[in-house]
Order: structure tokens, then C-alpha cells, then sequence
């Protein structure tokens, strides 16, 4: 991963130090943009940061949330160290050697170790205990080793602790509120702002998608599904039962003890809550099940397919079909990175509780920060959705193809055409229902994706990767016998009138610009 901008951090702050010593800072530096921290509590007390008077560009402001805490151990971003000639790295001196190393490397060494072993490094110096506790280290041992689900207590490496040593005295665990001085790290402080800042407003004005409210089936396939074309459509499920039942309590008691995937984890709906309403991290857990109906028949049976998506072909296949339908349910701030939905297939996302933002790419842009492998088995997006946000959404205002975006809110419904690019943030706690479907109009595209050379690495969701494009085809033919063909024919019509060259095109001389005529 590149390393933090700082500008998008640090230019936002007030400057403390006099107006001679940022001056000469600065020109040593050749860094306009550097700013400082006096000491953490600055920040965590300041719900907005504000804009520096001599910056004239005020678009990288940025604002904490109210409930924002100062980092747990202190540390402080880089820049603070620059502006502070009297102060040396106390993360340098700790680690000795190991010193040299990029704080991701660290990290991933301590990866590799197990729970008691990063207990231990913690008690060497205080730099290594800064980096023991990095909370992340601690989510992957909870998700690695309690799969079955867990109770969150605030942080993950008391949860942790609680679990798998509950003789252990939580109480007298002083851990989480031990500052280190003079620890300077940008890694370390950029987990820590990505998971305390609020949306900026102008990341959420932009609204350019198309709305339609009562629209018949055949405006939508002619105008939406044909084109591939995202599309918000309103009132189309405000006689679900789930848009009036489905509040907290409700779901917790219908649900009870069953448990839905979170993650590489399985978790009782009290006890996601549970976490959902603690947790302050850059990444939320996200709870999306696959098979929430058939786990409380209820729930699926309050809700219905909305009219406009109510051919799904994939039904040929029973219940041999890949995943098709999910309960997502996250806090502010989780979401979906940039990804394209499975097997070639669109997709309906309908909003129940909370509201969440959309951005979208059409299938020929690829998202800037995004990079999908060649062959489009792996997408690599190293960045979280925060921090997307920050270091390049503003660089699409200047593209020629800019991305559609939304505020879906909860009664809305979004059309995500198959191949479409798409990041999803939750702005409050949301509870939505999405479902993936294959119509007539993308039944080749799903066709040709399920019989590529490196199918059995793309296709998803199901055991049998490789033969689910015979499967699919069979059952198709045999259930509607004739429809392949005639939607092959009418593509290669298609294509053919496309090539076809104009009346004007056949009759103008291209180099002498004007006509031609034959007998």
C-alpha cells in the first residue's frame, strides 16, 4: 500500500506552532500542505477540522465524528514529528533493528504469531506493545479461532481475552488506555482517522441517477434493462411487510438464536448488534447471509420480488442455482469496496432500514484505485471505502465519464445492471434485501462468463463450478426449449446492423467528399 497522503490529513488542521517556524518548515520540507497536531486529545475533542486560513483550496476539510476517541496509544501521524525538532520516534527506538522496517511489515510478521507469543513482544519495549495491540491483529484471531460466534467487549483483543482465558482479570487491564509519547506512525493513525471521520457533504451531493417512480415493466426493459442502465425506482415495495416490521427488536426476536454469516463468522443477530453498536474501526463487519430464508422462513416470506425482476432464469437450476439472495445488515460505515457482482448477473438492492450511498461505474471504466487482475479472477483494492473517498473520488469530477451516484433511502430500490463497477457505504445503520437474476436480456453474457477457460475460478457461489454452464444451459433448453438460439440469432442481427454502413455512408466518397454512384 502507497503511503498516506498527508495532505488529506494533516492540511485540514489548525496550525499551533508560530508563524516563523511553519514558514521555515515548510520551505525545508518543500511540503505546503504539512500541518500539525499538537497531542491527540486536540482532534479527539474537535468534531470538525478546520480549513487552515492561509489554504485556499477548502474541498480537503474534513470532520470526526462527535464520538470520535483520541488514538488508543497516542500515536500521532508523521507530520507531527517534523514540526517538532526536539522529538525523536519513539517507534524507531523501540523496535532496535526491526526498525528499518514499514510499519506493514511489522505487521504482517506479527501476523504470524499467536496470541500468548504477541502478548509477550508486548512486555519488550513500548513500541512493540503499541504494536501488538493493533487492534486489526486482534480482529484476525477472534474471526480465525472463533468462528462460532463471539461477544463484543469494546475492543477486539479483550474480546479475545474473554473468550479464550475468561479466568483472566479484564478489569485490571490498563492496555487499551496506555499512551506512548513521541510514537509517530502514519499506518497506525491513518486505521485510527479512516474509522473516526464523517462523510464530507460534497461526497454525498452528487446525485445522478436516474429516478422513476410507477414506470410499466416494459419502460424498465426498454429503457433500463436493454441498455444496461442503472435506475432508482421508488414505490415499487411499499406494501412489504418487511419495509413496516423489520426494526431492531423485531428482528432479534424473530430470529433468536439462529445465526447468519458475518464475515468468516457465524453470529446470533443480539449478539452482531451487539458489536455493531461498539465498534469503531475502518473496516465493520458486515453481516450478508445467503441463506437467511431458509434459516427463518419469515423473513423471506415478508417481502416480494418487485415486479420488474421477476424473471430469473437461474430458477431452471432448483436448488442447484449459485447464491442468489442476502439480508445485509451493517452500522454506519460498512460497506461493499468495488466489485463486480457474480457471474455476470444484475442485481436489485432494495433499502428496508437506513440509507446507504451508491457510486457506480459502467463495465468499460475501471474505478480509479481498483485493479483487477487480467484474467478478472481477483480484484485488488487496497484501500477501505473511507479512504477511497479521500484520496480519489475527488478525481472524478473531472472525468469524461463520470459515475453514477445515489442516496438510496430506505422504500427505494436500485437496478445494478450486469458488469457494472460498484462501491456501497452505509451512511446509519441499514438493513436491506439484494438479489442477483438472470433475465433474457443478459442471458448471454451469464452464458459466455460460465464457459470461459477460467471459469471455476470466476463463477461463484456455488460447489460445482465447472459444470454449471451445462447445467444452466440444459435445464434452459429443456425448460424453454428454442431460446438460446433465438436470442443468439437476434444478437448477431444486432451486430450486423450495427456494422451496417449508413445510406450516406454508402453513397460519399471518404476521400474525395463526394459521391458515388453505381449502375
Amino acid at each position: 500500500m502507497p503511503s498516506f497522503k498527508m495532505r488529506y490529513l494533516l492540511a485540514n488542521l489548525k496550525r499551533t506552532t508560530k508563524k516563523n517556524t511553519k514558514n521555515r518548515i515548510r520551505n525545508k520540507n518543500k511540503n505546503k500542505n504539512m500541518g500539525k497536531i499538537k497531542n491527540q486529545s486536540f482532534i479527539s475533542t474537535t468534531e470538525k477540522l478546520p480549513c487552515p486560513e492561509e489554504e485556499e483550496d477548502t474541498d480537503e476539510c474534513f470532520g470526526l465524528k462527535s464520538s470520535a476517541p483520541s488514538h488508543t496509544h497516542g500515536v500521532q501521524p508523521l507530520g507531527n514529528l517534523y514540526l517538532n525538532s526536539c522529538s525523536i520516534n519513539s517507534r524507531d527506538t523501540g523496535l532496535g533493528n526491526l526498525h528499518t522496517l514499514s510499519d506493514e511489515l511489522v505487521l504482517e510478521v506479527l501476523g504470524f504469531l499467536d496470541a500468548s507469543e504477541l502478548g509477550v513482544l508486548a512486555t519488550v519495549s513500548k513500541s512493540f506493545s503499541v504494536f501488538s495491540n493493533h487492534e486489526p491483529l486482534w480482529r484476525n484471531l477472534v474471526l480465525e479461532n472463533l468462528v462460532n460466534g463471539f461477544q463484543f467487549n469494546g475492543f477486539w483483543k479483550s474480546t479475545y481475552v474473554a473468550a479464550c482465558y475468561p479466568s483472566f482479570d479484564l478489569s485490571s487491564n490498563v492496555i487499551e488506555g496506555f499512551k506512548v509519547r513521541d510514537f509517530y506512525s502514519d499506518y497506525l493513525f491513518q486505521s485510527w482517522l479512516c474509522a473516526n471521520l464523517e462523510m464530507k457533504p460534497e461526497w454525498l451531493e452528487r446525485d445522478n441517477i436516474v429516478r422513476k417512480k410507477g414506470i410499466s415493466v416494459e419502460e424498465f426493459v426498454l429503457n433500463f434493462e436493454e441498455p444496461n442502465k442503472p435506475v432508482l425506482l421508488e414505490g415499487c415495495v411499499d406494501d412489504w411487510d418487511a419495509l413496516r416490521n423489520w426494526d431492531r427488536d423485531y428482528l432479534v426476536e424473530l430470529c433468536g438464536d439462529v445465526k447468519f454469516s458475518v464475515g468468516p463468522v457465524e453470529m446470533k443477530l443480539g449478539d452482531y448488534f451487539r458489536y455493531s453498536d461498539q465498534v469503531k474501526e475502518e473496516r465493520p463487519l458486515y453481516l450478508f447471509d445467503p441463506k437467511f430464508a431458509e434459516k427463518v422462513p419469515k423473513l423471506g416470506s415478508e417481502y416480494e420480488v418487485p415486479v420488474y425482476f421477476r424473471e430469473d432464469l437461474f430458477g431452471v437450476l432448483g436448488k442447484e442455482r449459485p447464491d442468489y439472495r442476502w439480508i445485509i445488515i451493517g452500522p454506519a460505515g460498512s460497506g461493499s469496496s468495488f466489485h463486480v457482482d457474480p457471474n455476470s448477473t444484475s442485481a436489485w438492492n432494495a433499502v428496508i432500514k437506513g440509507s446507504k450511498k451508491w457510486v457506480l461505474f459502467p463495465p468499460d471504466v475501471i474505478p480509479p484505485g481498483v485493479h483487477p487482475s487480467p484474467d478478472g479472477a481477483e480484484v485488488a483494492s487496497p484501500v477501505s471505502i473511507i479512504e477511497w473517498f479521500m484520496n480519489f473520488y475527488g478525481a472524478t469530477k473531472n472525468w469524461k465519464k463520470k459515475p453514477i451516484e445515489c442516496i438510496c433511502k430506505a422504500g427505494e430500490v436500485i437496478f445494478v445492471p450486469n458488469g457494472w463497477w460498484h462501491l456501497v457505504i452505509n451512511l446509519e445503520e441499514s438493513v436491506a434485501i439484494t438479489q442477483n437474476y438472470v433475465s433474457r436480456r443478459n442471458l448471454l453474457n451469464v452464458l459466455d462468463f460460465l464457459k470461459r477457460p477460467n471459469a471455476s475460478t470466476l463463477v461463484s457461489g456455488t460447489r460445482d463450478r465447472v459444470n454449471l454452464y451445462d447445467k444452466f444451459k440444459n435445464a434452459m433448453e429443456a425448460s424453454f426449449p428454442g431460446t438460446i438460439e433465438e436470442l443468439t440469432q437476434k444478437e448477431e442481427e444486432k451486430r450486423m446492423q450495427q456494422k451496417k454502413p449508413s445510406f450516406w455512408d454508402s453513397v460519399t466518397d471518404a476521400n474525395m467528399g463526394a459521391f458515388k454512384f453505381s449502375f
